[in-house]
């Protein structure tokens, strides 16, 4: 009983962190920035994937995309990252990915102004070296995303010939997807352990930031189920209010609930450490 008081009570003092810090209103800045950076990704990683065929990343972005929104949203999301992808642009390498890697960075500083704020720190270092630290993480980013994609083309690959030496293992086929699927959620938690650990200011141990990031990670999965069940129980609510734009509100509204819950696991983060901070000064009296 007293574990369920103390969890209730970090919950309560992480919530009214969350409304302290201007949570709602961060996590709009983090939608927005989000939504305006995604397609200068996209861009970007055509730049990075230019000696390699096009429509391979493209097919494959689009699933990543399937798999991580709600149907409703990711259908006409990842037809046009299909087509941004396949689309060739002659200045990509030059000017152009500059710019769309500093126009992708903004995603990554919206994120850092809302963990700071979660866990109560300010930022003491310069602003040309968090934007290179933002840079950074775009660019780990895309790699990332490009070896995960030339990894889900040569997997099957792979696996054929596998079952080529050993037909035993044919049966077996079906397992490739859970592994894709397994990867993916491996990926997502990773990211989310360096962001908290590393992208806002100050220091802290990958203990310390763990209640957050499964939080974080557990809401998300609640999250996109319930949005997604409300746009398939109403797929004409947004339409009606929206009109052509229902499709871009849609996914900004889904980014924000997103970002909500990302906030929500740095101020969850930042109430254990709080509540850890007054036990030990309790302690020392």
């Amino acid at each position: 009983m007293p574990v369920v008081r103390k969890t209730v009570a970090i919950l309560v003092l992480a919530y009214d962190r969350f409304n302290l810090h201007d949570g709602w209103a961060i996590a709009s800045h983090i939608a927005l920035s989000a939504l305006f950076s995604f397609f200068p990704f996209l861009i970007l990683l055509t730049a990075l994937a230019s000696p390699f065929a096009y429509g391979t990343l493209a097919d494959n972005a689009a699933e990543i995309i399937l798999e991580l929104f709600p149907a409703e949203i990711a259908v006409p999301l990842a037809r046009e990252v299909h087509s941004v992808l396949t689309e060739w642009r002659g200045d990509l390498l030059t000017i152009g990915a500059a710019l769309a890697l500093y126009f992708s960075s903004n995603g990554i500083e919206s994120l850092r102004v809302g963990l700071n704020r979660a866990y109560g720190v300010r930022e003491t270092r310069p602003w040309w070296l968090t934007r290179l630290e933002s840079i950074g993480f775009v660019i780990v980013v895309a790699i990332v995303m490009l070896v995960y994609s030339f990894a889900i083309v040569l997997g099957p690959l792979l696996w054929r010939a596998a079952t080529g030496f050993f037909p035993a293992l044919a049966p077996f086929g079906q397992t490739i997807d859970v592994l894709r699927l397994g990867v993916t959620t491996v990926l997502v938690l990773i990211a989310l352990l360096l962001t908290h650990k590393f992208l806002a200011a100050g220091r802290r141990t990958f203990g310390a930031v763990l209640p957050g990031v499964f939080t974080t990670f557990g809401l998300w999965f609640v999250g996109g189920f319930v949005f997604g069940t409300y746009l398939a129980q109403y797929p004409a609510a947004y339409a009606s209010t929206y009109g052509g734009l229902a499709t871009a509100m849609m996914a900004l509204i889904f980014l924000y609930l997103i970002a909500v819950i990302f906030i929500f696991g740095g101020e969850l983060n930042g109430a254990v450490i709080a509540a850890r901070r007054s036990a030990k000064r309790g302690a020392g009296r």
